[in-house]
Formats: C-alpha cells, sequence, structure tokens
C-alpha cells in the first residue's frame, strides 16, 4: 500500500508502514552499529528516512542521543546560523462549522463569543501590528462558508497589503485556512501569499476521524492530500504540522517525515517549514482529555530529529511554549519563532472584552522583549520577507538553502531588517545591543562586494530608506 510517489493520502501516508517503522524503531533502539550508520548518514546533510530517523527517535543509548542533540545544533548553525525570523498569527474570524473536539472553535461551543474582523477592524489590527514592528503575520480563520468564504480571504490579504502606516507594512501575508480546491490555491497564489499553512493535526486516520466527528474536516484523505492540490494550484511554500497530543508521538513523527518525503518525490522540493506545536489549555477544551501528551525533554528530541532528518526546511515554534522551552528549541532547530502574539480575533488594537482565543499563551512577551531576548542570547532576530518576493521559493529555494548559498542573501537581509526594527521601534535598550549585534556581524562577514553594498544599505537606513533586499 505504501507508495511515496502516490497522490492518495493512505498510500503516501500508509498506516501499515508506520506500524512497520515502529517496530524497526523500537526493535534497533540500543543497535548502536545501526545508529552510528544513521549519525553518519546525516552529518553529510542529506537528509534521513522516516524508518532511518524513527531510530534515533527510539535511541536509548544516552551517548547517542548526545549526539543526536549536537548533530541538530550544528546543522542549524550551518544551514541557518544564528538568524531567527519573526511574525505574529492575524486572527481574522472564529467562526467555524467543524466539530474539532481539541479546539474551542467547534461549532458546539456555546461559550466562545464568535467575531469576525470587518475590513475596517483588519486595518487598526494591523496598523497595531506594523507599529510593534511587525513584517510577516500567518493569517488565521476558522472554517465556515458563509463567514468565512474565499472572497472574504482574498479581500483581507488586499486589505493588509494596503495598509502603510509610517514606515510599516506587512511584506509576507502567509495563509492557514481549511483544506480547499485547487482553484481556490490558484486564487491565494495569485493574490501574492507567502507561504500556506496547514496542520494535519494527526496522521492516524481512525483518531483523526474520532477527533473530527462533524464538518467537512471529518474527511482525512481531503485534508491530508491538501498540499498536493496547493502545490497544483501554483503555491510553492507549503507549511506542515502536526499538533502532538492528541496520538501517540512516534506515529506523528513518522508520517510527518512521509509527508515531507512525499512532497518532494512528487513535486521535487518538501514542505518550507515544519511546525511543531503540542495541545493547549483553551475554552471547552482540557488538554488531560487526551492521553498522549509529550514532556519537554521528548519534545526537545523530536525537535531535534527533524533537524537532522530534513536539515534544510524551517522549523516554527509558537508561543504555545514558555520562554525556557523556546530558548532549548532554539538551538536544536528551530527558524522561526512568533512574537508578541494574540490568539484572539482582534486583540492588537485593542483588548478584547470577552476572550475569543483558540488556546492559551504561555509566552506572553511583547515583540520588543521577544527581540531584546533574541538579541542577548546571540540571535539575529530578523524580519526578512525578501525570499518569497524575489521568487526564491519552492525547489529554488531549496536549491540556494542545498548549495549554502543562502547565507548569501539572509544574513544581510537580516542585519536590514534589524536595522529598521531598532530605527523605528524598539526601546532604547533594544536599539543600544541591537547596533552592536549588527556591527558584530558585519565585522565577521567575508569581504565580498555583498559586504561594501550591506555597508551602504545599512547608511541608507539610518537615513531613513526601508524595504532594501538582496
Amino acid at each position: 500500500m505504501y507508495d511515496v510517489n502516490s497522490s492518495r493520502a493512505e498510500e503516501f501516508i500508509s498506516h501499515e508502514e508506520i506500524l512497520e517503522t515502529l517496530d524497526y524503531a523500537e526493535k534497533n533502539k540500543t543497535n548502536e552499529v545501526l545508529i552510528d550508520q544513521i549519525l553518519n548518514k546525516a552529518r553529510l546533510r542529506k537528509g534521513l528516512n522516516h524508518r532511518e530517523a524513527s531510530v534515533l527517535l527510539a535511541c536509548e543509548l544516552e551517548d547517542k542521543n548526545k549526539e543526536i542533540f549536537e548533530l541538530a545544533k550544528k546543522i542549524k548553525h550551518e544551514v541557518y546560523g544564528n538568524r531567527i525570523v519573526l511574525f505574529a498569527p492575524l486572527y481574522l474570524s472564529n467562526y467555524c462549522v467543524n466539530g474539532c473536539v481539541y479546539c474551542p472553535y467547534h461549532f458546539q461551543n456555546k461559550h466562545i463569543p464568535r467575531k469576525k474582523l470587518t475590513q475596517e477592524e483588519i486595518i487598526k489590527e494591523v496598523t497595531a501590528l506594523q507599529d510593534m514592528g511587525h513584517r510577516r503575520i500567518a493569517l488565521e480563520l476558522g472554517e465556515d462558508p458563509v463567514n468565512n468564504p474565499i472572497e472574504y480571504v482574498l479581500e483581507s490579504i488586499k486589505t493588509i497589503y494596503g495598509v502603510k502606516h509610517k514606515n510599516g507594512s506587512i511584506r509576507r501575508v502567509n495563509v492557514n485556512i481549511a483544506a480547499t480546491t485547487v482553484e481556490n490555491y490558484k486564487k491565494l497564489h495569485d493574490a501574492d501569499i507567502g507561504t500556506y499553512i496547514l496542520f494535519q493535526e494527526t496522521y492516524h486516520k481512525e483518531s483523526y476521524e474520532r477527533l473530527h466527528p462533524k464538518g467537512p474536516k471529518h474527511n482525512y484523505c481531503y485534508h491530508t492530500e491538501a498540499m498536493d492540490r496547493a502545490i497544483e494550484g501554483g503555491i510553492k511554500d507549503v507549511s506542515i504540522g502536526v499538533l502532538f497530543g492528541l496520538e501517540l508521538y512516534k506515529y506523528e513523527f513518522a508520517a510527518l517525515l512521509m509527508h515531507s518525503e512525499h512532497l518532494e518525490a512528487r513535486f521535487g522540493f518538501g514542505p518550507h517549514a515544519i511546525s511543531v506545536p503540542r495541545i493547549r489549555k483553551a475554552d471547552d477544551i482540557d488538554p488531560s482529555a487526551f492521553d498522549n501528551g509529550i514532556d519537554d525533554e521528548t519534545f526537545l528530541k523530536i525537535a531535534a530529529c527533524i533537524r537532522v532528518a530534513n536539515p534544510f526546511a524551517g522549523m516554527i515554534i509558537s508561543t504555545r511554549e514558555t520562554k525556557e522551552c523556546r530558548s532549548k528549541l532554539l538551538e536544536l532547530g528551530i527558524s522561526q519563532i512568533s512574537g508578541g502574539s494574540k490568539t484572539s480575533v482582534g486583540g492588537y488594537a485593542e483588548p478584547e472584552e470577552e476572550d475569543s482565543s483558540q488556546f492559551d499563551i504561555s509566552d506572553t512577551r511583547s515583540l520588543d522583549e521577544v527581540v531584546e531576548w533574541l538579541i542577548e542570547n546571540g540571535h539575529i532576530p530578523s524580519f526578512c520577507t525578501a525570499c518569497y518576493r524575489v521568487g526564491r521559493v519552492g525547489a529554488d529555494f531549496m536549491k540556494y538553502t542545498k548549495n549554502e548559498l543562502i547565507h548569501n542573501f539572509c544574513t544581510p537581509n537580516a542585519l536590514m531588517t534589524l536595522k529598521e526594527y531598532l530605527e523605528d521601534y524598539a526601546k532604547p535598550h533594544t536599539k543600544i545591543i541591537g547596533q552592536k549585534l549588527i556591527e558584530k556581524e558585519f565585522a565577521q562577514l567575508d569581504s565580498s562586494p555583498t559586504k561594501k553594498a550591506l555597508a551602504e544599505n545599512l547608511k541608507l537606513i539610518a537615513g531613513g530608506k526601508r524595504d532594501i533586499k538582496f
């Protein structure tokens, strides 16, 4: 039944193949010779298949687990450097017709106030996000063909891109909407979105159908095949993920990598990014009702094994996680984080009178506090959106990344967007330490025409010019 090239969900995510993989990993969890072979392959940064990576996840040899973590750190540094991209979610509507038992937006929840932003309210929210310093947002909304049709999404994207406030502008709108048709994905592509995001929640078909008892999301195959349709619709950057805690984590881990392998096999490029959220407390939702929660140590190992297995995909963590957990994850492979997030419909422009949040936030710091924290820990906070705007997407992006050419663009672009943030939004202390970081990173760059151009561009930004990119 397993066929990585198939367009059918139950063939490229084969339940039988996953069970065989888990059995193989369990039998080899202390097989030092095999584990060394897998680690040696991973050091070549050619990636690992789902079986090889599952052996590493199952590994019970303490010294080999240390090697896995050290290798994840090394790959993260070599591929992504110390850059961390920042974004914020923007919730447009919590109307939803689905019955997802883990999400407070489910249609039977009568506690949560339902709200849908008007275009005027969206302008206020985007203005507030721009005043914080954000350049990249992830659009979020429930599935409701009446309240949230594709036309509303497209109109909202146009509104967001059209808001220019002081020196602010949203330069990349990533979109997280329910699985839809190729035709609608073409419309999203034509609306100039960045990445299309869709979490699988769980790849275990039986659990999936039980957790989604009502609504269009109940259709496992239609949901799981959504990324294929998105790419067929012209979208080159897609982002996948699971909600850890709904099903056994080793099952989800293997399936997640199988999904990535399928996209690579069928289209020539894998996911632009992989997200690793964990289930959190929310209105009408009790995480203790799910028996598959994972502790921080296991969660960190999952992240490390994903980075080792898939060295070139971005990895995203949200404010679901604590500051302490996020700090450890940054070292192991995470390349994008949210900052100053609100998970309610509205809430950036002014506090909500009634809570319409999708889930509780563990990291409640402001964007400037997150930027300050990143700088103090040696990371470059990046607001860069250059790649997709100049066409470095899909297979082209992966080509640059795999040939280690992405540093030619990403570090200079990160420093320029950080300079913009320091000039326009940073608090005094953040501005001081941020400028020192820029000077330090600039000094470490190899002499080249790019470095010379960067020096000139940093001067132009200090003088008021914005949106310069390589």
